[in-house]
């Protein structure tokens, strides 16, 4: 590795952390875009650190998931109505049925499946960084998961407002909707935005209850993966997570400093992507295919029209 690989690989950590501004606009980089430039960076060159890379990316990873505890409120988030309770289960549940199946069939890497499938069925990222470390997945299953879920959370965030209106969904409907349909939090949130600030609430409601679905999920994924032979490695940050969101919830913290804890797990978070992106090889990305995009595509083409007939024949 050349030395202005280097040069090159530590000034792109600082530029994910402190994006610069560019023709005075201020720069922001999302997690999408820092596994892509991860990415590219891989493409180009060999990561020059990589034992570093890797215990980085391990341990920023986890601790950032217990950061995002300290911006969820669980009274809130149980606010939803039992309808609004009633698709998160079905939903979750079913996703993840068919994801695991649909993946076996197609002869996919059981982890990146499983990962692939969490993200659609709970909250895009959020939960395949929560399962990540659980599975023990390695960069390779991290970034091709994250990557094609981060896709197809992007071009959903475009596409439902407008299929929305065509469709003539009420606000109830459309927030219902895109809080089961949509991966994100944060796509949930901008489509409903931008479709009203009545659907903006209902949708955000329904998706925070369904975000609590990464504890439950990460305990049974847990038993699933365990090592046989060995005792079961309990996923301690997944308990620092509870932790969190309890003393978020009760513990009437400062605003500045739930939100400032939440800004930095989020940047965490896109510096984690950045690292698990760096850390990968042309090689290994032509070793996957196209499989898991398929995989993602088919689970999210499901849920979007099964959870929108329903919703427009019972709210």
């Amino acid at each position: 590795m050349s030395n202005v690989g280097k040069l090159i690989y530590i000034i792109l950590v600082i530029t994910v952390l402190f994006p610069f501004d560019l023709i005075g606009i201020t720069g922001f980089i999302t997690p999408a875009i820092a596994l892509f430039i991860g990415l590219v960076f891989a493409f180009i060159f060999k990561c020059p650190f990589p034992g570093f890379n890797k215990k980085v990316s391990k341990y920023l990873l986890q601790a950032s998931v217990v950061g995002l505890g300290f911006g969820m409120n669980v009274n809130e988030s149980l606010k939803s109505g039992s309808e609004g309770m009633m698709f998160t289960v079905i939903s979750v549940t079913g996703v993840m049925v068919m994801g695991i199946m649909l993946g076996y069939w197609m002869h996919l890497n059981r982890k990146t499946s499983y990962l692939i499938a969490s993200g659609t069925a709970i909250c895009g990222g959020s939960a395949i960084a929560a399962v990540g470390p659980v599975i023990k997945a390695d960069g390779k299953e991290m970034a091709v998961s994250l990557g094609v879920i981060f896709i197809l959370n992007a071009i959903a965030l475009f596409i439902f407002p407008p299929i929305g209106r065509a469709l003539d969904l009420t606000d109830a409907q459309f927030g219902t909707w895109a809080a089961i349909a949509i991966h994100d939090t944060s796509s949930v949130v901008g489509a409903g935005e931008a479709y009203s600030p009545q659907a903006l609430q209902v949708a955000t409601l329904i998706k925070l209850t369904r975000a609590l679905w990464i504890i439950p999920l990460a305990l049974v994924t847990m038993l699933i993966f365990r090592d046989k032979t060995r005792h079961i490695s309990i996923p301690w940050f997944i308990f620092l997570f509870i932790g969190a969101m309890i003393i978020n919830t009760y513990c009437n913290l400062p605003q500045v400093l739930s939100e400032y804890m939440v800004w930095t797990a989020k940047k965490g978070l896109v510096l984690t992507l950045f690292l698990i992106g760096a850390g990968l090889s042309i090689s290994t990305i032509r070793e996957v295919g196209v499989r898991p995009l398929v995989l993602a595509t088919l689970l999210w083409i499901i849920i979007g029209i099964c959870s929108l007939l329903v919703v427009m024949n019972t709210i």
